[in-house]
């Protein structure tokens, strides 16, 4: 500023000459007053790290592409939601608890153009294909000079009361699901891309000094954030890394370039000086010097994680010299830097104190000058004028090239895994008891997956009005096997293995795999699956490639669900029965014979919910149809008819005695229908009954054939029937 004021005042008053002899004057001052150095509050790596939101904290202004914790400048109360779910039938029930929450996140103190990747706690939150991991409305202000408010904030503080942030990119999440996160704001971090492509230093200098300082420095950023107590400051944390030298022509600061901008003849030096005894070098001791210089970066190949290179320089040395730059590098160019210092440090040893006429007096302190017939260059540190002579301190700097960045090893980093949760595909199975304990009441099963690897789970509401009405039953569990039938699996015997028979399908997921089981672990229950509406159990499972699968030595009609062996069509649904992938809900018992829908929605389905349905039977609460029914004919010309009843309870034979009938009681409907369509019904308490002579012929009367079915009478529901056709004509 002074030096600006008294080279004009100078000119004014002495001419060109005066005028040198203010900017001299001025120079001096600003020097030692104005722009005295400071302790310096500078931007450090820890300023990035930690989500703050606490008054006073300093916003960066982003350059390039970084990855920064920004600050949280609006927030509202935790919102609760609940779900109640059981009771009935003497259960308690049970109410589960989730929590959200709305937040505003300030970025950066400069306009960006777009964010990437997202984290939460170090987990990815939001991956490169922009597709969030958790359920969040998101929204991104980019800074610009004519951005509304945002209409979330607006609505619950008051247009007046909202800010625009306008100059300030933000980020607004509306209804974040905090399950995961211990129902709490997790720490977030945010991959801002700021400029496109790598940034120069004297591109980000001179943003930062709003176009005060120009000029081009060798050196560019991935990514940079400038934040700090000043711009000084941020200018002496790059110089710290980067040699940086800037001079002052008495109009404008301009960044020094690399290569020498003035040459000083050998007549000048001795003319000047009065002899050669008036030229001064000297040499700082080598141990003077740091043994170590380390560069401490973020490293964008291991997610903007800290990394740090070092560079050591043998013999003597007085410790290590640490920089924090808060810039994105790779590995390689970060060890570039170390290795320059060290050789910057030991070149700037050598010192020199020249005099020269006052015709150098353009010469300023950051200018880099050389000697004719001497190689090298030189750093004016400080001059001095005194009787019409220039007096310049000089410090030697390494007139090495620039080499390719030095080889160097990044590190292996903790990457959060990037999967696509992708859209859901959901089933509600109504399945037979398949625990060794019979349910009391309705229930009904989701299985739920993706087709992306990245699918975990999905929110579940219920519809028994079809479609009218949906009330949220919590949420899908573990990603569920599932696929869809390739080919029609023919019908097989029941009471052997059915090893003719083979069934190809198709997984939904084709990085998810089957495997067979041996007979042992077949007959424990292992390999159930559910095809279109038959219980199988499979013993060999054959990889085809590309998510295909060719099953074998099959156990069918497992669980009572022998009456849909004949009903096979390809692409019917295939789903691997495991009880950690099964969510299940209990139903209202007046919604038992109506259709149930259920609807899943995961956070990449967007409105395009999954919808599954049934016609809920209650499959759970109906005994198992009576097998082996049959007629043994009797001397009178009546029949015995006989079957074997099935239980709920205890579907592993364990101990080689009967099961126990699983209901209230035991009891029976037989009916017979007779070959006009009519209809007589009996009830029997034990598995016989006696088809007295007298009935067959009144039975034979209206045609030769009667249809006989069985029905178990269960404590909640009836069994399906069991069915004889006999012939009495």
């Amino acid at each position: 500023m002074a030096t600006l004021l008294l080279t004009g005042l100078g000119r004014m008053l002495g001419g060109p000459l005066g005028g040198a002899v203010g900017a001299i004057v001025g120079q001096t001052f600003d020097q030692a007053v104005l722009f005295k150095p400071k302790g310096r509050q500078g931007p450090r790596l820890g300023d990035l790290s930690v989500q703050t939101s606490s008054y006073g904290s300093p916003i960066p202004r982003l350059f390039g592409t970084m990855r920064v914790a920004g600050t949280v400048i609006w927030a509202t109360d935790l919102i609760e939601d609940r779900h109640k779910s059981g009771g009935g039938k003497g259960r308690p029930s049970v109410t589960s608890y989730s929590y959200s929450a709305s937040f505003a996140v300030l970025l950066s103190a400069r306009p960006i153009r777009r964010v990437g990747r997202i984290w939460a706690d170090g987990k990815l939150l939001r991956g490169a294909a922009g597709d969030f991991k958790t359920e969040t409305g998101y929204r991104l202000h980019l800074g610009g000079e004519d951005q509304p408010v945002d209409p979330l904030i607006a609505a619950a503080e008051g247009m007046a009361m909202t800010p625009a942030q306008r100059g300030g990119a933000y980020a607004v999440f509306e209804g974040f699901q905090l399950g995961a996160y211990g129902n709490r704001i997790p720490s977030l971090t945010f991959e801002v891309e700021a400029d496109a492509g790598p940034v120069g230093v004297g591109a980000v200098i001179g943003a930062l000094t709003g176009g005060a300082v120009g000029g081009e420095v060798p050196a560019a950023f991935g990514g940079f954030a400038a934040s700090g107590d000043s711009v000084r400051a941020v200018i002496d944390s790059i110089a710290d890394a980067v040699p940086l030298s800037i001079s002052d022509d008495g109009t404008a600061l301009t960044l020094a370039g690399a290569a020498p901008g003035a040459v000083i003849g050998a007549g000048e030096r001795r003319a000047a000086a009065g002899g050669a005894d008036d030229e001064q070098d000297s040499r700082a001791a080598a141990g003077s010097l740091p043994a170590e210089v380390t560069v401490s970066y973020y490293e964008p190949a291991r997610d903007y994680q800290a990394g740090l290179q070092r560079a050591r320089r043998p013999g003597p040395g007085r410790g290590a010299l640490a920089i924090a730059l808060p810039a994105a590098l790779d590995a390689g160019a970060a060890k570039a830097l170390a290795e320059a210092r060290i050789a910057r440090d030991a070149a700037g040893r050598l010192r020199r104190r020249v005099a020269l006429g006052w015709r150098r007096m353009a010469i300023r302190p950051g200018d880099r000058i050389g000697f004719a017939g001497e190689g090298g260059r030189w750093r004016v540190a400080g001059w001095t004028l005194e009787r019409m002579a220039l007096a310049l301190d000089l410090v030697r700097e390494t007139s090495a090239p620039m080499l390719a960045p030095p080889a160097a090893e990044p590190g292996r980093g903790n990457a959060a895994p990037d999967l696509v949760h992708g859209p859901t595909v959901v089933h509600l199975l109504d399945l037979p008891p398949i625990e060794d304990v019979a349910p009391s009441e309705p229930r009904l099963f989701v299985a739920a997956a993706g087709p992306e690897p990245g699918w975990r789970r999905a929110a579940l509401l219920l519809s028994t009005d079809d479609g009218g009405r949906w009330q949220p039953i919590g949420a899908t569990a573990a990603p569920a096997v599932i696929g869809v039938a390739e080919t029609v699996l023919p019908a097989g015997s029941t009471t052997l293995f059915d090893a003719q028979n083979a069934v190809t399908v198709v997984l939904l997921n084709d990085a998810v795999a089957l495997a067979g089981a041996d007979d042992p672990a077949l007959i424990g229950g292992a390999n159930l699956a559910l095809i279109g509406e038959e219980l199988i159990q499979f013993g060999a499972a054959e990889p085809l490639g590309g998510g295909r699968w060719r099953i074998t030595r099959l156990l069918r009609g497992r669980r009572g669900t022998e009456w849909a062996i004949g009903g096979h069509a390809a692409d019917e649904r295939f789903v691997l029965i495991e009880a950690e992938a099964l969510a299940r809900f209990t139903p209202p018992a007046s919604a038992v014979g109506g259709t149930i829908r259920v609807m899943a929605s995961g956070v990449g389905d967007g409105a395009g919910a999954a919808e599954a349905w049934v016609e809920a039977a209650g499959c759970g609460m109906r005994p198992p149809a009576p097998i082996a029914l049959a007629a043994m004919p009797l001397g009178d010309g009546g029949f015995a008819l006989r079957w074997t009843r099935r239980s709920r309870d205890g579907w592993l034979w364990r101990d080689g005695g009967d099961v126990p009938v699983g209901e209230p009681e035991e009891a029976y409907r037989v009916s017979f229908t007779r070959a006009d369509g009519s209809v007589r019904a009996a009830a029997a308490a034990v598995p016989t009954l006696v088809y007295p002579p007298a009935d067959v012929a009144g039975d034979a009367a209206h045609g030769a054939q009667v249809t006989i079915t069985v029905v178990q009478q269960g404590g909640l529901a009836a069994s399906r029937p069991a069915t004889l056709v006999l012939s009495i004509g």
